[in-house]
This record gives C-alpha cells, structure tokens and sequence, in this order.
C-alpha cells in the first residue's frame, strides 16, 4: 500500500519532470524473481529505475540515507522506506556485506526483484569500474535467479555529488537480456567463479551504458582522486609561500 502510494506521487512525478527514455523495458520479467545489476553514477540512479518500472525492486541501501538529518534527509529516509529499500550499515565491512547478501537472497526468495549496484559505489568521473565479486554473484548463485543487466545514462549530469538541486534533463536506461548462470548454481564460495560471473556482468553493462572500462575498484580510484587533489592543494600552498616570502 505504501509502495504504491509512494511509487505513484514520487514516480510519478520523476517520470513528468525528467521523461526519462527507456530500451529493453520487455527482458523485466511481469513475475518470478531477477537481479537488475546496474552501474551507478548518482545518487538519483536508485529513483528514477524504480520510477519506471511497473513491479517494485529491491536495492540495498546505505544506512545513512535513513538517518541523515534535515529536511532533505527525512525526504530521502521517507522515499526509500516507502519504496521498501533495505537500510544496511556499512561502517563494518565484512558484516555489512553479509548482511546485504542475506537481504538479497530473501528479497529473491519472495519472487521479488533485486537491485544491486556492483561497482559497490557511484563512479567519481562517469567510468565504469571493476565489479565487487560478492553481493551480486554470490545472491545470484545461491538462488540460481536470473542477472538483468541495466545501464543509467546521464543521470550524473542530472545531480553530480554534492549538488543538492538537481538539472532538468532527460536520463536514460538501457536493461538487457537476462544472464543466465544456473550452470554455476550452489558454486558461490568458489572465489574464482564469483570473479568470473562479476566480470561477464560488468562486460554487459559496459555495452550496454557505452563508458570506458577501468579494470581497478571505484573505492581506489575515489583515493587516487582524494590523494592527487590534496597533493595539488599542498603545491598551490607551498608555491604561495615561496611567492610570499
């Protein structure tokens, strides 16, 4: 009653304001379980897939979004609670993970759709990054459900980090034949095959979204940038000194 009270005002509302276009609407199935595998390049990524979808899906969500304060942050904890997301806490890595994958294979288990982020965090410049091999593979191998490949394009355009009001454009998503990996089903603590499933993914979605591929974790390349920009700081500091002086 809720999700569909909520899928309506907010949905609604998203797909008047933006239009998003949509390709491949026609591989969602109307019923049955599936994992919608998407890259991530904003905040906005776990709104407007939801919006255009007739049946709900699932994604893990930070616990932060459900605890924010603020105006914004009690809109966004009413959104996602709405929409049935599933708050996990991070702040301890490994539980965090396993507990994501639990919530997945439960999500899946009701004949429900699954939605996972596989880079494990939004892209800091619009690549695409190498695949986590954990949530993904392992909910898909352990309930033999299908992987659907989904593509977000120019949603980091609408609403890049740390813009709070977003610009009106039209984003689109791509979703792609499902992936069928019930020949591994039961394998998900052979880590070779985990790697092997993500990467298939991964490859689809490239595709599909048509971004460069770096073949290094979206978290390593947010310290890259941290660190190179600190780096810049510190030189534009100690060359004003020295102009100083």
């Amino acid at each position: 009653m809720i999700y569909g009270a909520m899928k309506f005002s907010i949905g609604g509302s998203l797909k008047l304001a933006f239009r998003p276009w949509v390709e491949g609407l026609e591989n969602i199935p109307a019923e049955g379980p599936a994992i919608l595998a998407s890259n991530h390049l904003s905040f906005s990524d776990s709104f407007f897939l939801p919006a255009v979808l007739d049946r709900k899906v699932t994604f893990i969500a930070k616990a932060e979004y459900f605890t924010s304060p603020g105006v914004k942050g009690k809109l966004t904890a009413a959104f996602f609670k709405g929409v049935g997301q599933l708050p996990v806490d991070r702040s301890g890595a490994r539980g965090a993970g396993e507990a994501a994958i639990k919530s997945g294979i439960d999500v899946i288990e009701r004949g429900e759709l699954f939605g996972i982020y596989p880079e494990g965090t939004r892209s800091p410049d619009g690549r695409l990054y190498r695949g986590k091999p954990g949530g993904l593979a392992r909910v898909a191998l352990a309930t033999g459900a299908p992987v659907i490949p989904v593509a977000m394009i120019d949603t980091e355009k609408i609403q890049p980090p740390g813009k709070v009001v977003p610009k009106l454009m039209r984003p689109g998503i791509r979703i792609g034949k499902p992936l069928d990996f019930s020949r591994y089903h039961g394998m998900d603590g052979d880590r070779f095959i985990l790697r092997s499933v993500t990467d298939e993914v991964m490859y689809e979605i490239m595709k599909l979204s048509g971004q460069e591929y770096v073949d290094i974790y979206a978290t390593a390349a947010k310290r890259q940038i941290a660190d190179a920009e600190k780096a810049e700081k510190a030189a534009q500091a100690d060359k004003a000194a020295d102009t100083g002086k």
